[in-house]
């Protein structure tokens, strides 16, 4: 069972994550902004679930933020006295979405997306892959996404350095009892599209996955070892399409959400 550190913990997918990952008697690190909404979260979860549940409220596109959350990965458990347990499992899965263009845009906005999603994902994998080959056992959940595949932005773009970054960890991690893997769904139910303003009227339900199969599928592929969990035949098949098309197609098809 052990300990698993979740970011953006108290919404969408991480949210999700943190009940199943309790519900299969996981004790929790979460990690998000609101530390008023991670307390309210990590109440229910100790009273429904029973299991240790830390807080550590953290904007991860604030540097001495990110660098909490790297000094408490990096616990390895072996200190005498020691009384937090080490993390052997991150998920890796704040992120948000930039409803903008980016030419004209907020200049700040692209910089946080960045900071967010890839630079911490950098930073707190650095600082949990450390512990976690030394005890030689442990595992990364990166979320990146189907958008990886797209021209779709900057959110798009951070998203493929995720799947990438991920990959290449895969390979290094081998033999030493560590894996890396990297979730890609594709439109999920979650407050996600709400909160960056954007309009998702046009996707056909078709479309939509679930956050319970998203996060069960995905944490199922952890525990196989998978490299790359695209949870659904349709968006396995969609992602097919995507690498096999030329991309000045992507780039015709435009933006991912």
């Amino acid at each position: 069972m052990g300990t698993a550190l979740v970011t953006g913990a108290t919404a969408g997918l991480g949210l999700e994550f943190v009940w199943q990952l309790a519900t299969a008697r996981h004790d929790l690190v979460l990690v998000a902004r609101d530390a008023e909404r991670l307390d309210q979260v990590a109440g229910q979860v100790r009273a429904a679930a029973g299991v240790r549940v830390e807080v550590l409220p953290a904007d991860l596109a604030v540097a001495d933020d990110v660098a909490v959350v790297a000094e408490r990965l990096a616990v390895a458990g072996d200190e005498p006295g020691e009384a937090r347990r080490p993390v052997g499992l991150l998920v890796n899965n704040a992120g948000f979405a930039t409803a903008q263009r980016f030419v004209g845009g907020e200049l700040d906005v692209e910089l946080a997306a960045v900071d967010v999603m890839v630079r911490a994902v950098v930073q707190l994998t650095h600082a949990a892959t450390g512990q976690m080959t030394a005890r030689g056992r442990g595992a990364v959940l990166n979320v990146a996404s189907v958008a990886a595949l797209t021209a779709g932005g900057t959110y798009a773009a951070a998203k493929a350095y995720v799947r990438t970054f991920t990959e290449a960890l895969a390979v290094e991690l081998k033999g030493t009892g560590v894996t890396a893997t990297a979730l890609c769904p594709g439109f999920v139910h979650t407050e996600f599209h709400d909160r960056a303003g954007l309009d998702m009227t046009s996707v056909p339900e078709i479309g939509w996955l679930d956050a319970p199969f998203v996060v069960s599928q995905a944490l199922a592929d952890v525990r196989r070892g998978v490299v790359l969990s695209t949870p659904s035949l349709r968006y396995k098949a969609g992602s097919a399409l995507l690498r096999a098309l030329p991309r000045s197609a992507v780039r015709a098809i435009g933006h991912y959400r």
